[in-house]
């Protein structure tokens, strides 16, 4: 990209300050379904958003022409823009602007993915959807392999250079069995692709994936004969591949400060949360610890800066239960310290691609681990379900009242696991659900996972995102299902 940032100084007008971030990303989807493949899909995409400050104004520009004309012509709409904004803007564009910032970054590949040819990844997956075969019951099958390489490069008017580079591998196992009139899915992570990480082919080790087949399907059969999960207040044992669905609705939006400043109410909703709770309010138990934390090895989200070039580090979101800090970038901040002083934030401006300007997303937002074992929690249990793997999810405009539902469920009677159930399902209200946060699993219980598919902003912005978490117990929630 050096050629690019050469184009890019001679490009930018004389203005306050600029910006230019280029994005390179190339990705592929493979899949087999019931032993056949499918057509492969490709994709490759260049671009770059600019971004200028003057008269006290920032406005943004994207292209895909890369050349010093397209670049030129984006920074001169950038400035126009930027200019007509200036006596309008909410706070003074210079006021949002991160110090100037160098450095690098690159995902933790081990085995890179490209080591395999298109003819050996097929089999790879042929040999993963085979495994779960178990008979004429398993009615659909598929696995699906999907990867990412992105190359970016940010630079701004006052020296700062960030080159960062990620490998994305989203394996994919769905089954679904039928018999006598009852259907039931299960899949390996999630149906919406739970096991995400950075890395290469160690991903799908650390996933298990080439044997997982078997399990999977048997999990499916086990459903068609379970009961329908019972309703009623009890204890409830979340396993992480549903704390991370949990986490992303009940705590990672709430806490989006331009969401708490209402800049998503047309859209996705605001929060129930308020500037003042920052500090004092109790948002969990003292149980509850949760952090931003891009600096994760092989985590989905994790970067050394966000897409405004703040350096990220490790921050308290929650601490001892305690709401500490929101998930807001720069501008959001700016904003927010005209109604209170001291709000601070983390690096998290983050956009979807080039031609998306950077707004608050949460990135790496995690449950860190307790002193708890699987099997201390069980015990506590006199009468409760454990649940794994989310299947769906509704949550109300202001991200507080919420009903979940799951692919996975297991009774737990006087502390020890009985039988299966299916359509399992639990609802609360975040500003309390949390609260009744009992026990958190030790390291042992710790997953790192995540999801391609976060979406927000206008113009829509679809971005990955990770979670980690162990297992969790919380007591008296409501639980429901199909039994009567």
């Amino acid at each position: 990209m050096n050629h690019l940032e050469r184009i890019a100084k001679d490009a930018a007008p004389a203005a306050e300050a600029w910006s230019v971030r280029f994005v390179s990303e190339q990705a592929e989807q493979l899949t087999v379904r019931r032993d056949a493949p499918e057509a492969p899909w490709r994709q490759r995409d260049a671009g770059a958003m600019v971004s200028v400050c003057a008269g006290g104004g920032q406005a943004f520009a994207a292209t895909s022409d890369l050349s010093a004309a397209g670049l030129r012509a984006a920074f001169a709409q950038a400035k126009e823009l930027a200019l007509a904004c200036a006596p309008h803007s909410l706070v003074d564009g210079r006021e949002a602007l991160a110090q100037a910032a160098e450095g690098r970054y690159a995902s933790p590949t081990q085995r890179p993915v490209e080591t395999l040819g298109l003819a050996e990844k097929y089999e790879l997956l042929g040999a993963v959807c085979a495994g779960a075969n178990l008979g004429a019951a398993i009615v659909d099958r598929s696995a699906s392999l999907w990867t990412t390489r992105t190359e970016q490069l940010f630079l701004t008017g006052d020296g700062g250079r960030v080159e960062q580079h990620w490998d994305f591998v989203v394996p994919g196992l769905t089954v679904v069995a039928s018999e006598g009139g009852e259907t039931q899915t299960r899949s390996a992570a999630g149906q919406y692709n739970g096991f995400c990480q950075q890395g290469g082919l160690e991903v799908l080790e650390r996933a298990r994936f080439a044997g997982d087949g078997p399990r999977v399907a048997r999990e499916a059969l086990e459903l068609l004969k379970a009961p329908n999960c019972p309703s009623g207040e009890m204890d409830l044992l979340l396993m992480p591949d549903q704390m991370m669905l949990q986490i992303h609705e009940s705590i990672g939006h709430p806490l989006e400060l331009d969401r708490i400043l209402g800049d998503e109410r047309n859209f996705a909703g605001t929060s129930f949360v308020t500037l003042d709770m920052f500090g004092h309010y109790r948002y969990g138990s003292e149980l509850l610890n949760v952090s931003f934390a891009p600096d994760v090895s092989a985590q989905f989200a994790s970067y050394a800066f966000d897409d405004d070039g703040t350096p990220a580090r490790r921050e308290w979101i929650i601490r001892n239960g305690i709401l500490q800090r929101p998930l807001g970038g720069t501008l959001s901040q700016a904003r927010a310290r005209a109604l209170r002083s001291d709000i601070a934030g983390v690096a998290n401006s983050r956009s979807s691609s080039w031609n998306r300007a950077p707004i608050d997303r949460m990135a790496n937002l995690n449950v860190e681990p307790g002193d708890s074992t699987l099997e201390q929690m069980i015990a506590s249990i006199d009468d409760g379900v454990l649940m794994r793997t989310n299947a769906s999810w509704s949550i109300d405009d202001s991200r507080n009242k919420f009903q979940f539902g799951c692919e996975y469920g297991q009774r737990i009677r006087k502390g020890q696991l009985a039988e299966v159930v299916k359509r399992p399902n639990y609802r609360g209200i975040s500003a309390s659900f949390w609260r009744s946060l009992a026990m958190v699993g030790d390291a042992s219980t710790f997953q790192v996972m995540g999801t391609p598919y976060c979406g927000k902003g206008e113009p829509n912005q679809v971005i990955r995102v990770g979670h980690a978490a162990p297992a969790c117990k919380f007591e008296r929630v409501s639980v429901f299902g199909g039994a009567a």
